[in-house]
C-alpha cells in the first residue's frame, strides 16, 4: 500500500536517449543541454513548493536534475528504489517497440523486471521517500507511473513527460483512487516514456 500522505514528484530531464526514442532502463545516461535547461526552467516552480524533504533515484539523470531543482540547499536523499525499471535486452532498443504489450501483460524481460517486480520495488521507494519530513518532493523516471498506476489507481495513460511536476494526493473516501494536479511543465519540448519519434526531432 501506498502511504496515505500528499506528495510531489518531479520526472528528470531530458537525455540523448530520451531524444532518441531508446529504452534507459538502469542504463546511467547524463541529462543533455536540453535536459539542463528544462530543469532549470521549472526549479523556480519547485522552489515556491513547501517541501521539507527531497529524494530521488541513483540514476545520474534523477540526481543532476533534483540537484538543479534544489534551490534551497535542502538535503537530498538517494533511494536506489526509485531507479527506472530493469529493462534488461531492451536496453537501448526502441522504446516504442512490439514488447511492450506483453511486458504489460506480465511477461518477463530477459535480464530485466518484470512489471510485478519493478511495482513492488517502486512501492518500497516510494514509501521509504515519504516516510521523511513532509511534505516531500520524488524526482524520479517516466516509468514511475506503472506501480502508480496499480497502487494508486492512476488512470492508465498519465503522460509523464520530462521534467514535468505533480502533485499526488491520497483519496478522501474509501475505495476512490489517488488525483494528481500538473503543476509545471518547462518550455523545451519534451517526452514521455514510449512516444514515437515526432518529425520535428
Amino acid at each position: 500500500m501506498l502511504v496515505p500522505v500528499s506528495f510531489y514528484f518531479l520526472r528528470h530531464g531530458e537525455t540523448d536517449w530520451n531524444r532518441r526514442r531508446v529504452m534507459q532502463g538502469h542504463r546511467d545516461i547524463a541529462l543533455n543541454a536540453r535536459g539542463i535547461e528544462q530543469a532549470r526552467e521549472v526549479a523556480p516552480a519547485v522552489a515556491k513548493l513547501p517541501i521539507a524533504s527531497i529524494c530521488c533515484s541513483t540514476l545520474m539523470r534523477a540526481k543532476a536534475t533534483a540537484e538543479i531543482v534544489n534551490t534551497r540547499g535542502l538535503a537530498l536523499t538517494i533511494i536506489d528504489d526509485l531507479k527506472e525499471c530493469g529493462f534488461g535486452i531492451y536496453e537501448g532498443q526502441d522504446a516504442g517497440g512490439p514488447w511492450r504489450e506483453g511486458w504489460r501483460n506480465g511477461e518477463a524481460i530477459p535480464g530485466g523486471e518484470s512489471l510485478a517486480e519493478y511495482s513492488t520495488r517502486l512501492l518500497r521507494g516510494f514509501n521509504a521517500a515519504l516516510a521523511k519530513p513532509g511534505p516531500v518532493l520524488i524526482v524520479g523516471h517516466g516509468g514511475s507511473v506503472w506501480p502508480l498506476e496499480k497502487f494508486a489507481g492512476i488512470a492508465t495513460g498519465l503522460r509523464i513527460a520530462n521534467c514535468a511536476l505533480f502533485r499526488f494526493d491520497p483519496p478522501k473516501s474509501d475505495n476512490a483512487p489517488w488525483t494528481y494536479t500538473t503543476l509545471a511543465e518547462p518550455a523545451s519540448p519534451s517526452v514521455a516514456i514510449g512516444e514515437a519519434q515526432p518529425s520535428a526531432l
